[in-house]
């Protein structure tokens, strides 16, 4: 390996023998201590070899010795390069500059993140940051070891426990774990839980009160299901009565659902803008002119420039305005039912809450009309029925 750049080093010159006596001129130039490689004969007959700069300009008695004449095909090394680069040396002046420019601008912190905050604002974080010389347009290497950071960052932000700072390519991320405190408890009146719907009981768990309905039991909206007065006589008081009671409801609804739907469909025409992206400015580049078309959608790409890891604060965006046109398309008797019972079932389980169980759907009545499918539907629903009452004591209790 260490040979082989020497060779470069020294510059290499790939020659073609013509004429003569090409193995008297091998032999000759060998005993006169002249470094030859890749001695081959072409398909064409002629001999070719590889020397050395150096060596090159020392052939020439031989080739008078012999009778040959040689022609340089290949030429490789650092002064062929020099030369090169001498013939294009603003070419090369801008790839240098460029180079170099790429390094400062990687070496700038283009952005500063915060995460994990809850009670801390961003803006004082940013501002406790930038105290400690944490800022956009900072020098990388102007900033302080990140521990030291840190803990400067801690004495700087009251309520936080920890402060991270890691630098990714030209971002900054602050990660703040802050301090967590128990939360206090609102102070709470006595209160019953009663029915908030006509129900049939399916599990009751009473965490504190007293529970005066059982499973399978039927009660009404209102009703009370945990009471929060327990004893009796002088020993009654009240209490924030708590629990769980689930049971049975049946909703009713009367579904409408058109035999059409609207369908949007992209016709394949399309403008495409090129804009240039330097921070969160962007520059339009091409695609100029008014959206040609009535009904549009746009998708947009953006592209960030990177350097190994490190994305630098400049690159591309794409935007492609997308023709759309509305179509109607006629719907069967089954699909439009299917439709109409999908938006029944959301908007019960809207009603009935998170923790509900759809069970039934029992379709009582249907019919066609007008271009609409018409159904009257009771949905069987498994949910939580509690409700909160103030319990209201009189003076003197």
């Amino acid at each position: 390996m260490a040979g082989q750049w020497l060779h470069w080093i020294r510059g290499v010159v790939t020659v073609h023998i013509r004429g003569g006596q090409p193995e008297r001129l091998v032999n000759r130039a060998l005993e006169g201590g002249l470094e030859l490689s890749s001695i081959r004969w072409t398909s064409d007959r002629m001999l070719e070899f590889e020397l050395s700069v150096g060596d090159f300009f020392r052939l020439r008695p031989f080739l008078k010795e012999t009778g040959c004449r040689a022609h340089v095909i290949k030429r490789e090394g650092m002064p062929f390069w020099l030369v090169r680069v001498e013939k294009r040396k603003f070419f090369a002046i801008g790839i240098a500059m460029f180079f170099i420019g790429i390094y400062l601008l990687s070496s700038l912190v283009w952005s500063v993140e915060v995460k994990g905050n809850v009670k801390l604002t961003e803006e004082q974080i940013l501002a406790a940051a930038k105290h400690e010389g944490i800022f956009p347009m900072q020098w990388s290497f102007r900033l302080k070891d990140k521990d030291v950071l840190s803990k400067e960052l801690v004495s700087d932000l009251p309520g936080a426990t920890w402060v991270g700072v890691e630098k990714k390519g030209t971002r900054i991320i602050i990660q703040v774990v802050e301090a967590t405190e128990p939360e206090k408890a609102d102070p709470q009146n006595p209160r019953h839980l009663i029915a908030s719907n006509d129900a049939v009981i399916t599990e009751i768990y009473t965490e504190k009160g007293r529970p005066v309905v059982k499973k399978n039991m039927k009660v009404k909206k209102g009703q009370t299901l945990i009471s929060g007065t327990i004893g009796g006589g002088a020993y009654t008081q009240s209490v924030v009565a708590k629990g769980s009671v689930r049971g049975l409801v049946w909703y009713e609804f009367n579904v409408i659902s058109p035999l059409t739907q609207e369908v949007k469909v992209y016709t394949g025409e399309k403008k495409t803008k090129w804009y240039a992206v330097i921070g969160s400015r962007a520059l339009q580049v091409s695609g100029y002119g008014k959206n040609p078309f009535d009904s549009s959608e746009d998708v947009v790409v953006q592209e960030q420039a990177a350097w190994r890891s490190w994305k630098l604060p400049f690159g591309r965006l794409k935007k492609t305005i997308m023709e759309v046109r509305t179509d109607v398309r006629e719907l069967t008797e089954e699909e439009a039912k299917k439709n109409g019972m999908l938006q029944a079932k959301a908007d019960v389980m809207l009603k009935a809450g998170n923790d509900a169980v759809l069970l039934k759907e029992i379709v009582l009545h249907e019919k066609t009309d007008n271009g609409k499918v018409y159904m009257k539907v009771l949905f069987e629903v498994e949910q939580s029925i509690v409700e909160e009452m103030p319990l209201v004591q009189m003076q003197g209790e």
